[in-house]
């Protein structure tokens, strides 16, 4: 009854005119970055986070949230039409997908997509709005030592479930602390790593970084790459699937959305992951697994089901606990400090009207995705069409004033274009510089429950271990680490071993 209540708080505060506004323009926004191959998520709010602080803080969450799960929705189009997988989430999209498409089945590869990311979105919002009071319950309970164990979980996580060099994703999360301590200390007032410039004694911008990293960054990778898919667009027929077509599908979306809603909880998780999970379960499972790189329908289904229920539930552990699980989160993190609201259990209480609100709009984002994403097809196609070179001075400049406007500071500006040209050598080196977002937001927050832990306990370190909610995250730390290493030995002696033979 009470689940029904807040419920009925949330579509009341959703329902207005503004919110309802603002979710729509994160929903298109979102779609149409999802479309623009190399734009993802977190290089568009990133650019969008200074123009959240003229809105109200519901209405900026709501359109931000709307761009993360829209995105999902928006990259199949592209994938499945043109072979360019719009978001990262989408590349598995468009193995069966285009395939479908060259074979004259495009339009039910877009409805499969569309129906698949629609149930998907609407079941994981409701275990979101289900899990969330318990959750947040449970984490009323949390004191400093387990906040700062859970966060070590989390950091542990992204380096896990992080693709590429294990090594590289360690320094990337711990040059991501490093960036965050930058400033003064609470404690003593001292100045740390400013290096005698007065701009870095209050530390660096979160906008600043995120900015430079993912949005300047992805401006000039995407400078780099030349040429387009062939288009399917004439293939697209019927949208209607034949029976044997339901039958196949329905089972791919259940499985996926299972998948997705778990995966996308976990630290470091995320739509990617649960995508390119969903699809090695249904090559397994599917009755048709020679038709898998052919045009499967099930290799449509699957994915696109799991990376929207990955994107929805992604918000439990951000909204109960506080803590970013995937580097959009961590921007949303950064969006709720623009606005003064302490992200984590604390919000369901003290701003119920937010909290339900955000997760009704989710409802009504998925419906106006699915009556948005098939009618614009074509106007996205056409989109397409318009060269690059045209487009990235005007985002420039758009980014360059959005960043300028949050402190009135040219020295920001600097910043910004600096983490640009790391963000780009990151790519270069095959560095992902979303654990380093991550770092840079946990890292203050670690150490200020670090030292609050040691303050409460009198110096004693061992705070960590003999409570036991705090050992048990560390527990949990230590067997993720020793999981992702045992591989790594075991194949470092084997090349050892041939290397002495």
């Amino acid at each position: 009854m009470e689940l029904l209540n807040n419920l009925s708080l949330g579509f009341e505060t959703a329902f207005t005119m503004q919110n309802l506004l603002y979710c729509f323009i994160g929903c298109l926004l979102g779609t149409l970055i999802g479309v623009l191959p190399g734009i993802g998520p977190i290089a568009t709010i990133a650019m969008l986070l200074p123009a959240t602080y003229a809105l109200p803080p519901i209405a900026a969450l709501i359109m931000l949230a709307g761009i993360y799960y829209g995105s999902q929705y928006g990259g199949s189009t592209t994938a499945i039409l043109l072979n360019i997988p719009g978001e990262t989430s989408s590349v598995v999209t468009a193995i069966d997908g285009y395939q479908m498409a060259k074979r004259g089945r495009g339009g039910l590869a877009l409805f499969t997509a569309g129906m698949g990311s629609f149930f998907a979105g609407c079941v994981a919002t409701l275990i979101l709005a289900g899990f969330a009071a318990p959750l947040a319950e449970v984490a009323f309970k949390f004191g400093p030592a387990e906040y700062f164990s859970l966060m070590v979980l989390g950091l542990i996580g992204a380096v896990v479930l992080a693709s590429g060099s294990l090594i590289k994703a360690v320094g990337m999360i711990l040059l991501g602390l490093l960036l965050g301590l930058i400033g003064t200390d609470v404690n003593s007032g001292v100045a740390r790593y400013s290096f005698d410039i007065p701009q870095l004694t209050d530390g660096i911008g979160f906008v600043s970084v995120a900015m430079g990293v993912f949005g300047f960054a992805e401006i000039m990778l995407n400078l780099e790459k030349k040429g387009s898919g062939e288009s399917f667009l004439n293939k697209v027929t019927t949208l209607i699937p034949a029976w044997s077509d339901i039958k196949r599908m329905v089972p791919s979306i259940l499985r996926g959305t299972t998948i997705g809603s778990l995966l996308g909880i976990l630290p470091g998780g995320g739509a990617a992951l649960a995508a390119f999970g969903a699809y090695t379960v249904e090559k397994k499972a599917s009755k048709h697994s020679d038709e898998f790189g052919k045009g499967a329908i099930e290799g449509v289904a699957g994915p696109e089901a799991a990376n929207n229920a990955a994107a929805q539930t992604s918000f439990i552990p951000l909204l109960t606990l506080g803590i970013p699980p995937n580097a959009v989160m961590a921007l949303m993190v950064g969006a709720m400090t623009i606005h003064n609201i302490q992200p984590g259990p604390q919000v369901m209480t003290s701003n119920p009207t937010l909290f339900w609100g955000l997760i009704a709009s989710m409802w009504i984002g998925n419906i106006m995705l699915i009556l948005l994403n098939l009618p614009l097809i074509g106007i996205w196609v056409k989109l397409l069409k318009i060269p690059y070179r045209m487009l990235y001075p005007a985002i420039l400049v758009f980014c360059c004033i959005g960043v300028y406007t949050v402190n009135n500071s040219i020295f920001d500006i600097f910043i910004t274009a600096s983490f640009g040209i790391i963000g780009y050598m990151f790519f270069k080196f095959g560095c992902e510089p979303a654990p380093l977002l991550l770092g840079f937001v946990l890292g203050p927050m670690m150490e200020e429950n670090f030292r609050r832990a040691l303050l409460l306990s009198r110096g004693d370190f061992t705070t960590f271990v003999t409570r036991p909610l705090s050992l048990s995250l560390l527990i949990a730390a230590a067997l993720l680490l020793i999981i992702v290493t045992l591989p790594a030995i075991k194949k470092r002696r084997e090349e050892v071993f041939t290397e002495e033979l």
